[in-house]
């Protein structure tokens, strides 16, 4: 059965890689799974149709046969599971890497997301300011936690996995702010994933959506 995602027809980053689907596309690259994509502009994304695959509106979406499922750390999760090679065989190996997605989405993402929040929906605003300092305070404060555990290790917790693919599209997301510098470690792992042919499949056909819609 073909696999099929959904994505932004014209997504705001411009093609650089930081719209969700890219964690879709780059484990479909990882295990080897080819996967149509169907476009959606903004103004299509509170119609039925597309409600009907997200009832929240947002992308990605993954469709499968009679499968259909929203929210891009479930849907790697699925593929993981559904495909080899993003998941180790061992059982403690296994738990722990989900462990990692869930950490990289539930304990990494949440001030990253709140310092776009603050960059770009709160600007102009008095305090806004005093809450970028507060939020990259707590952004610091988890990078130098992350830092500490990966160590000098090339992943997460032994192979590349599912877990890295959560974790590095979200620390890219501080690409530019200038506070992944301050981690040689990280930017050194990011650099590391940025680096895998899957990777750079996934990076390339999201650019070329972006382009083609431009």
């Amino acid at each position: 059965m073909t696999i099929t995602i959904t994505a932004f027809a014209n997504a705001l980053d411009r093609g650089r890689g930081l719209a969700r689907d890219m964690r879709v596309r780059w484990a479909l690259e990882e295990v080897g799974q080819p996967y149509d994509v169907r476009l959606v502009p903004w103004e299509k994304f509170k119609e039925e149709a597309h409600l009907a695959r997200n009832p929240f509106g947002q992308i990605p979406t993954y469709e499968e046969g009679d499968l259909t499922l929203f929210e891009s750390g479930a849907i790697v999760l699925h593929i993981a599971e559904r495909f080899p090679g993003l998941l180790p065989s061992d059982a403690n190996a296994r738990a722990r890497a989900i462990m990692w997605m869930f950490a990289a989405l539930s304990t990494i993402e949440p001030s990253i997301v709140d310092a776009d929040i603050v960059e770009y929906a709160e600007r102009g605003k008095s305090w806004q300011g005093e809450r970028k300092a507060m939020v990259n305070e707590r952004i610091r404060v988890r990078l130098s936690e992350l830092s500490a555990r990966l160590g000098d290790a090339d992943w997460l917790d032994g192979d590349f996995s599912a877990a890295d693919i959560l974790m590095v599209h979200v620390l890219r997301r501080l690409e530019g702010s200038g506070i992944l510098e301050e981690y040689p470690s990280l930017a050194a792992y990011i650099a590391r994933a940025e680096a895998r042919p899957a990777y750079r499949r996934a990076f390339a056909a999201q650019l070329a959506a972006w382009e083609a819609a431009t």
